[in-house]
C-alpha cells in the first residue's frame, strides 16, 4: 500500500461529483447501460512483474478511472481483506455512476427535445448541426435534475464516506502490521501457501 494509492481514494470523491459535468459520455440515451465484466471494461493490463496498482483511462460510461490492484506474492489475510474491500467499493461506485450518468444523459436529451419542440424548432438546423439551448435554459434542467436526485446523491455520499473510512482504517492496520513485522524481523505471512488465493 503506498501513499499515492491512499491519497487517490480521498481525491476520488471530487471526481465523482464532477462526473456529471464531464463530457466524455458518448453512449446513446436510447440504449440502457451495458453491465460489463470488470476485465472487459478496464481495457488495460499491467505487466506481470508490476509491483504497483495501475490506474487506467476514464471509463466511457461512468467517467471513473478503473484500478488494477497489485497482489503481493505473499499477501496476508489483512492485505487481502483490504484489497477486496477496495475492489468492491470501486465496482459499487462504477455501477452507481454508470447508471446515474446514463439517466442524466437521457433526461437531458428529453429536456432539450421538449424545449426545441416548444419553440417550434427541429433538433437540427438548416446546415444539419445539432441545435443547443442557452446556458440559462440548461441551468433550469441542471437544477431540476439535482433537486430530483438529491436523496440519491446524499445516500451515495454517506455510503462512500463510510466505505472509505473503513478502507482508511484497514490501510492503517496494514501499515502498522508491516512496520511491526519489519521491526521484529518477522518474515512475511504467506496466505497463498494455505490455499487462500485471489
Amino acid at each position: 500500500m503506498n501513499v499515492k494509492t491512499g491519497s487517490y481514494l480521498i481525491c476520488r470523491s471530487l471526481r465523482c461529483v464532477r462526473s456529471l459535468r464531464c463530457r466524455g459520455h458518448r453512449q446513446s440515451a436510447s440504449q440502457p447501460p451495458k453491465h460489463v465484466k470488470r476485465s472487459e471494461r478496464t481495457g488495460f493490463s499491467p505487466e506481470v512483474t508490476s509491483k504497483y496498482d495501475w490506474i487506467g483511462p476514464p471509463d466511457r460510461l461512468s467517467n471513473l478511472r478503473p484500478i488494477r490492484y497489485h497482489i503481493p506474492e505473499n499477501e496476508t489475510p489483512l492485505e487481502r481483506k483490504l484489497r477486496h474491500l477496495r475492489q468492491e467499493t470501486e465496482d459499487w461506485s462504477q455501477e452507481f455512476w454508470t447508471n446515474q450518468n446514463f439517466t442524466f444523459s437521457k433526461k437531458k436529451e428529453e429536456y432539450v427535445r421538449s424545449q426545441l419542440s416548444a419553440k417550434g424548432l427541429s433538433e437540427r438546423d438548416d446546415d444539419g448541426r445539432k441545435r443547443t439551448l442557452s446556458s440559462e435554459e440548461m441551468a433550469v434542467f441542471y437544477k431540476h435534475f439535482l433537486d430530483k436526485n438529491i436523496t440519491r446523491h446524499a445516500s451515495y455520499n454517506r455510503e462512500w464516506y463510510r466505505r472509505n473510512f473503513t478502507i482508511t482504517l484497514l490501510m492503517a492496520r496494514v501499515a502498522l502490521h508491516n512496520t511491526w513485522r519489519t521491526l521484529t524481523g518477522q518474515t512475511r505471512g504467506t496466505g497463498r501457501e494455505k490455499g487462500k488465493t485471489t
